[in-house]
Formats: C-alpha cells, sequence, structure tokens
C-alpha cells in the first residue's frame, strides 16, 4: 500500500472519530456548539491523530477502539487554531482556507467555541483514562503537552517575542512548545498505550514539529493560495520566525538538516516506513 493510501486510511478514522463525539455536543445555546462545529470540521490534514493511529497500528493495537484520545487531539489543536487567529493574538481572517472563526461568529463567541473545545478534550481523555493505566498516562502527557508546560508556554513566547529581538534560543523554545510537544505527544500516547519506551518516539515528535514549524515559517514567504491563510501574515507582524532571524536559505538550509534528522531517528521506530513518509510530507508541504 502507498504512501498516500495509508494516509488517507488513517485520515478517514480521524475524521470518523470526531463524527463520533460530535453527538456530545452541548444543544444550547445552539451558537455555541455551530461555532466549535464550524472549525472542527474545517477539514485539515489531521496530522497528529493520524500519527497517534499510525504508531498504534504498528504495534499493531485497535487503533480504531481509541476514537475519544484521537478526537481529544485534535479538539486541543483545533481550539488552538480559533484562540491563535483571534485578533489579540494573531489577528487572521482566514483558517484552511476559510473565514476564520471569529469572522462568522464574532469575537466572544469565538474564544467561548475555543474553551469549549478544550474543556470536551478533557472530558473525552478522561473518559479514555477509564480503561487503565496505559490510558491514564496517555491522557495525561496530552494535558501535559497543551498547558503550561507545553503548547500555552509556546504561544506566550511567541508573542513576547512579536515585534522584539529573539535569538535562537529564545525561538528554539518556541518550536518546541508552541509546535512540538503537540506533534511529539500523539506518538508518545501512542507508545505508551502499546507499553513500549517513548523516549526514542518523543525525541523524534520534537524533531519532526521543529521542521513542521520551521517549514511554516518559510511558507509565510514563499507559500501560495495552498496554504489556507494569509501569506506574509507573519513577516508583516514581525512575528519570531527563523525567516527573520536567519533570512530564507538559511532556514530552508535547516530545514533540509532537520529532515535528515528526523529520517536518522526512524532507525530505532516501529512504524520507520509510514513515519518517514510523514517526514517528507512534511518537507515538501505547501500549506
Amino acid at each position: 500500500m502507498t504512501f498516500e493510501a495509508r494516509y488517507e486510511i488513517y485520515r478517514t478514522a480521524a475524521e470518523d472519530a470526531i463524527g463520533k463525539v460530535l453527538v456530545r455536543l452541548p444543544k444550547e445555546p445552539p451558537i455555541l456548539a455551530e461555532s466549535m462545529r464550524y472549525s472542527l470540521l474545517a477539514g485539515g490534514k489531521r496530522i497528529r491523530p493520524v500519527l497517534f493511529f499510525a504508531v498504534l497500528d504498528a504495534f499493531g493495537l485497535a487503533y480504531g477502539e481509541e476514537t475519544d484520545l484521537a478526537a481529544a487531539i485534535e479538539c486541543i489543536h483545533t481550539y488552538s487554531l480559533i484562540h491563535d487567529d483571534l485578533p489579540a493574538l494573531d489577528n487572521d481572517a482566514l483558517r484552511r482556507g476559510k473565514p476564520s472563526n471569529h469572522i462568522v461568529f464574532g469575537e466572544a463567541n469565538a474564544l467561548l467555541a475555543g474553551d469549549a473545545l478544550l474543556s470536551f478534550a478533557f472530558e473525552l481523555i478522561l473518559s479514555a483514562a477509564e480503561r487503565g493505566e496505559r490510558h491514564l498516562w496517555a491522557a495525561q502527557e496530552l494535558a501535559h503537552a497543551a498547558g503550561a508546560s507545553g503548547m500555552v508556554a509556546g504561544q506566550s513566547a511567541d508573542l513576547l517575542y512579536t515585534r522584539e529581538e529573539a535569538g535562537e534560543e529564545a525561538l528554539a523554545f518556541i518550536y518546541d512548545n508552541k509546535t512540538a510537544q503537540m506533534i511529539a505527544a500523539p506518538l508518545v500516547m501512542a507508545a505508551r498505550l502499546a507499553g513500549a519506551d517513548d523516549g526514542a518516539y518523543r525525541t523524534f515528535g520534537v524533531l519532526l514539529g521543529r521542521l513542521f514549524q520551521l517549514t511554516d515559517d518559510i511558507l509565510d514567504v514563499t507559500g501560495g493560495a495552498a496554504l489556507g491563510k494569509t501569506v506574509g501574515k507573519d513577516s508583516a507582524a514581525c512575528k519570531p520566525t527563523a525567516v527573520r532571524l536567519f533570512g530564507l536559505a538559511e532556514a530552508q538550509r535547516r530545514a533540509a538538516l532537520l529532515a535528515a534528522r528526523c529520517r536518522e531517528q526512524l532507525a530505532s521506530l516501529t512504524g520507520a516506513e509510514f513515519l518517514r513518509g510523514i517526514v517528507d510530507l512534511v518537507a515538501t508541504r505547501d500549506h
């Protein structure tokens, strides 16, 4: 089976997982569920639940039984996108080629939709944690990656260094927390559910997350209509990016080196063949 075909199987499973949990959303007030659905069902690569399913599958586990954890991963990611787009943060009117949540529903409702998705994600992981100690460990990993020691810390640092001078150490902190922790978490979660050593998966996930963010920085300058969000937005806002710090050519060189490091790390991982395809996808993506 080709990488593309297998990716589509996992992506479809992720969409199915999201669909299964949507019936639990509140019915009142209608605008809350509508705004949550709007962003959660806006499409995208679903790369985080795909990584989760792929590693579970590589270990021979029934990934289709992990609906709650997979959906929780995507709920957290989606809430972060809604909040990122708000005028108080990145102030972006486009997300995945569609008007951002706050453009459609207003700032206050978008803020609440993000809050609700985060809370809903924790309902889902607590439900999964009832299944046993390994599921509890997986839930703890996701909670840590999403919070003040992970994604939120990275977002805060990103704001702190907007229009300020950010050195290489500060940029690395932003990369590792804002992006890499939520890329690594699904890999670590799957390894923990399989009872495997998660250290190598965490290392690979952090490297992959750095590559993802570095590619994102490059696409802000070189991307076209396929990007699905406003091109040049980070540059115009003087955001802390690799292109701003190193220049485009050096950022591209560093991306190639990071991709090579990701591939080297695969030697010790179960499921390496599919993960190699993920590295190639991230390294060459145009959106």
